[in-house]
């Protein structure tokens, strides 16, 4: 029985007959192209379950291939191969992934064997969506916005931070999701760019304050626990901001040093001045601040200077591809020592798999959040995790498997 049916789109015939007789050998049947046209012929012809594609081509390179079986919501599991170097083929592998194609991994000429029979293997194994853009974003207004804060639509969902030495919670992030009554659950993407062009997103961020802080209030625990809360660049124009987020605290007597206040880094600060006397004041009540998504945004070294930052939050495209990418590991070790140096504390986000874990415990991050630990949920769900996840020793080493206690050298 077939295992599938490989298309390869290669211009070097020995390469293409290499994968051809490896494909075979796994039992499946296969076609070799050295043209796009061609390629694509055979493509709507055959429906391949197998892709095997070279990025440097005379006619068409692979990255624009790559688009247009995007266009065409392929289904293909999709290897890549090339003789060109490391980081550019995961670069492209990256955008492929973003594109919505599934892509079973990337193949340096020259490979073994071995290597392609691997990903050959675990193609098999890859989800296939149905469409690229399987989950469209509603059309937004700003009517729509208004009632949904009349309306009380905005609901908080809550996704656990842990401390990666031991696996214990340390607290959560408050997460805003929007319960449309036509769409459903609606996620940020879909509407806070909006909110903040209109200037929507002030009365939105004090309506998730409360919302989230009312639901801390009610978590007794020792150490306490701390909860972390976005705030948007249009947040820091707003001269009532730091009075407001006291208050709040203050009525639900929730203190201000439990609240990391998370300022994304992937936006630039308009009012710098402003912005300035803002997260300064909020520090001086007591407030933490976080600088979210780090490495991926704008001027990262002149914020950290500049603002009184208690926390840097790394990106979670560096760790989740650190595993596989030297480079993202690199990055990954250079932030957690820089916020060594400067005395922050440092969070992952984005951590998925037991190796990411292991290595971010060698980095020595401190603090980490990700599918490997919980995913957001709302209020109920997050208290029954919490209760069922390090109240006691032995939660914890379930939770996170020990690194070895045995000597250096």
């Amino acid at each position: 029985m077939s295992q599938g049916r490989l298309l390869i789109l290669d211009d070097d015939a020995a390469v293409a007959q290499t994968i051809a007789s490896i494909a075979e050998d796994l039992g499946f049947d296969f076609q070799i192209c050295s043209e796009p046209d061609a390629f694509f012929g055979w493509v709507e012809k055959e429906w391949p379950t197998h892709i095997a594609l070279d990025l440097v081509m005379p006619a068409m390179d692979g990255v624009e291939v790559l688009r247009l079986l995007a266009e065409r919501s392929w289904r293909a599991t999709i290897i890549v191969t090339s003789g060109i170097g490391t980081k550019v083929l995961e670069t492209v592998q990256r955008s492929a992934a973003e594109r919505g194609l599934p892509i079973a991994g990337i193949l340096p000429k020259p490979f073994g064997p071995d290597a392609l029979r691997a990903l050959l293997g675990e193609g098999a194994k890859l989800p296939i969506p149905t469409t690229v853009n399987s989950f469209p974003h509603p059309s937004i207004s700003e009517s729509d916005l208004d009632d949904a804060l009349l309306g009380d639509q905005f609901v908080v969902h809550y996704q656990p931070k842990v401390r990666l030495s031991d696996g214990d919670p340390t607290g959560f992030e408050a997460l805003v999701r929007w319960q449309h009554p036509r769409y459903g659950m609606v996620f940020p993407d879909s509407f806070i760019p909006l909110a903040e062009e209109t200037g929507q997103i002030l009365p939105i961020t004090y309506r998730i304050f409360d919302l989230a802080l009312s639901w801390f209030s009610a978590i007794e625990r020792q150490p306490p626990l701390s909860l972390a809360i976005n705030l948007s660049q249009r947040n820091l124009t707003d001269l009532h901001l730091a009075d407001q987020l006291l208050r709040s605290c203050t009525r639900l007597g929730v203190a201000p040093s439990r609240i990391n206040l998370e300022l994304t880094e992937t936006s630039a600060i308009t009012d710098r001045a402003a912005a300035f006397d803002i997260l300064t004041r909020l520090r001086i009540k007591g407030f933490n601040l976080s600088i979210d998504d780090f490495g991926s945004g704008y001027s990262s070294m002149q914020q950290l200077v500049h603002l009184p930052f208690s926390e840097i939050k790394i990106d979670k495209s560096f760790v989740l591809s650190m595993t596989e990418s030297i480079e993202s590991r690199k990055i990954v070790d250079s932030i957690v020592n820089l916020g060594h140096t400067l005395g922050l504390t440092t969070v992952a986000e984005g951590v998925e798999t037991l190796e990411a874990l292991q290595l971010l415990r060698e980095l020595r991050c401190e603090l980490g959040q990700g599918y490997y630990f919980a995913k957001p949920m709302d209020g109920a769900a997050a208290i029954a995790w919490l209760a069922g996840h390090g109240a006691h020793p032995e939660t914890t080493i379930d939770l996170l498997p020990k690194t070895s206690t045995k000597p250096a050298g």
